[in-house]
């Protein structure tokens, strides 16, 4: 393989602008084909992202011999069914977060790559972005000295607009997205945690809706043992008024502290040297730095930037976080 020619199964909100385009842009890459359920809406994301073939069906798509790769941007309810199908297929895959509805699917996901030779890569893309590998040099650095702990703190209203808006709002129907809001963002911070602090060793949480009738938890409270001694706090609302809106993450050292937003412009260390800031600019298309490492790993020139393995972990500790795990 010389190029990676892609698939895009599920071309909606993600795909238009955060990773869609990006696929064009990237060295060795070619989007091919695009594929949405709604033929019209598919054949409309076609023409104006000057894509050459577009299907409604998943079959459809994945029997164009010319695609050697596939990514899936469709809810996660669908993401084990079409990710064994493109495997099937003989398809690589790069696949949205979370990886999967629940652990449970996640394990079989797992399995199903055991017997196979193709290639998948969890889009965890925020290790690619300057901020968050700002904050892994600093702390490979050691310049906060040895890491104690790190406390997460995203507080949201209802009508969050760090949330993507879509028509039918899937991510509060648990059958498709898998637990709300939570769902939809944590696993990009609970990844960092991991892909910064290695191997964890023991989990708690809690959650719970503001409203009983509700179909999915609003507020998920938890901790993390690492492995290495540090010790994570995060909270999750999406209850919290417009005026108490945050979104923060400080990290913990003897020597000093590291404070970062997820959503954010600047990193900031406060050590014995004083305060510095480092401000950083995301890309337009924010997925292209990653789906570059995912096309480099397709074409066997690094390792893989986000392993099925590291997706497995953070569906676990979600669920656990949650209170559900068993």
């Amino acid at each position: 393989m010389k190029t990676v020619k892609w698939g895009i199964i599920g071309c909606g909100d993600v795909a238009e602008v955060k990773s869609g385009p990006a696929f064009q842009k990237v060295k060795h890459s070619e989007l091919v084909a695009v594929m949405r359920r709604n033929k019209t809406k598919a054949e409309d994301f076609a023409k104006r992202h000057k894509v050459p073939f577009h299907y409604d069906t998943v079959e459809a798509l994945l029997r164009h011999k010319a695609i050697n790769a596939v990514y899936i941007a469709t809810p996660p309810s669908t993401h084990l069914e079409y990710t064994l199908m493109a495997l099937d297929a003989g398809k690589d895959v790069y696949l949205e977060k979370p990886m999967t509805l629940n652990f449970v699917e996640a394990k079989i996901l797992a399995e199903a790559l055991k017997d196979t030779t193709h290639k998948l890569t969890v889009a965890h893309y925020r290790r690619k972005l300057p901020a968050f590998l700002k904050v892994k040099q600093l702390l490979n650095e050691g310049v906060i000295g040895k890491v104690s702990s790190a406390d997460i703190q995203i507080l949201q209203p209802k009508k969050s607009n760090i949330i993507a808006d879509t028509e039918d709002n899937w991510r509060l129907n648990p059958e498709v997205s898998g637990g709300g809001y939570f769902y939809d963002i944590a696993p990009h911070q609970i990844d960092l945690m991991y892909h910064y602090f290695g191997a964890i060793d023991a989990v708690s949480g809690f959650s719970s809706a503001d409203d009983k009738a509700a179909l999915v938890d609003d507020v998920v409270n938890g901790i993390i043992r690492f492995e290495n001694g540090v010790q994570f706090r995060g909270i999750w609302n999406f209850t919290a008024s417009e005026q108490d809106q945050k979104d923060e993450c400080i990290i913990y050292g003897s020597e000093g502290s590291i404070h970062f937003s997820f959503y954010g412009d600047e990193v900031q260390l406060k050590n014995k040297e004083g305060e510095k800031s480092f401000p950083f600019q995301n890309p337009k298309h924010i997925q292209q730095p990653m789906i570059t490492a995912v096309v480099d790993y397709l074409l066997d020139k690094t390792e893989n930037p986000c392993p099925v393995q590291d997706g497995l972990v953070v569906m676990k500790t979600m669920e656990q976080l949650c209170g559900r795990f068993s």
